[in-house]
């Protein structure tokens, strides 16, 4: 069995699920991976038969560089963390999403505070997907895009 995953359906085929349902479940998850913890994850939008979410982020000043402004790492963590559970979503929850390479363009500073980020699914191929994803700060100013190659992969039945 390979590890890869099918494409998404079209987006004329109704989700299994519907978007509420979808970001129901975000919000109540139980368990939430630690990175996503760290970062403030917070799922604001799903759209599946765009392949498109948006998250919110709390930027802690523990994420600063010694003049105040959010470290680019940190920067690039949410936008492929973005990225990538878009296309988790766009796999209909059925797999998760190695980011292979990932490129960022940072145009303005980010600070501490609400951080928005979309990330949507550009096109899903047989082996990967390429996604995009843009960075913004409260008063919705880009901060910074990025864009990445991923490579989707079935999550693992349990036994």
């Amino acid at each position: 069995m390979s590890d890869q995953t099918a494409a998404p359906t079209s987006a004329e085929a109704k989700p299994a699920v519907s978007d509420e349902a979808l970001l129901a479940r975000f919000h109540n998850a139980k368990s939430k991976p630690p990175g996503s913890e760290l970062l403030g994850f917070h799922m604001l939008k799903v759209d599946q038969a765009n392949m498109t979410i948006e998250v919110e982020f709390t930027a802690k000043p523990d994420f600063c560089n010694p003049r105040g402004m959010i470290q680019g790492g940190f920067v690039c963590a949410m936008l492929d963390e973005t990225m990538s559970v878009a296309g988790v979503v766009a796999s209909g929850m059925t797999a998760f999403m190695p980011t292979l390479e990932m490129k960022t363009s940072f145009l303005r500073s980010a600070y501490p505070g609400k951080l928005r980020c979309v990330g949507r699914v550009v096109k899903w191929g047989k082996a990967i997907a390429f996604t995009a994803g843009e960075l913004y700060d409260a008063e919705g100013k880009l901060l910074a895009t990025a864009t990445a190659t991923a490579m989707p992969t079935a999550f693992k039945k349990p036994g």
